[in-house]
């Protein structure tokens, strides 16, 4: 009964929207911003997450400063985007690919890493 269920489980995973989006990693005390995009945005968050936890930087940009503390870095979502059930991955990722390009256009004045 377990493998059954294992592999409803998997099934269930492998069925559900993923939802992507750019989200940006600022530094509090600088103002500075990563700016990122991903297919799993909650995958993003608890890798962040973890970083802050074990105090490790995920992200060679970010290490000269992530040194100084990952305490003053702040995981914020700016746009999620849920996949369409007839959209392919790579449809998907290619309008996180867009949005990422029009976030780059509204935060090129922004301090950046």
């Amino acid at each position: 009964m377990e493998k059954q269920q294992r592999r409803k489980a998997v099934a269930a995973y492998k069925a559900r929207r993923q939802q992507g989006g750019v989200f940006q990693i600022r530094n509090t005390q600088t103002g500075r911003i990563l700016l990122r995009r991903t297919l799993d945005l909650r995958g993003s968050e608890n890798r962040f997450q973890f970083a802050q936890m074990t105090g490790s930087c995920t992200d060679h940009a970010l290490q000269a400063d992530w040194q100084n503390g990952g305490w003053a870095f702040v995981f914020e979502v700016l746009e999620v985007l849920t996949q369409k059930e007839t959209q392919t991955e790579a449809e998907f990722k290619s309008d996180i690919e867009a949005l990422f390009e029009l976030w780059q256009e509204k935060l090129a004045d922004a301090p950046q890493y």
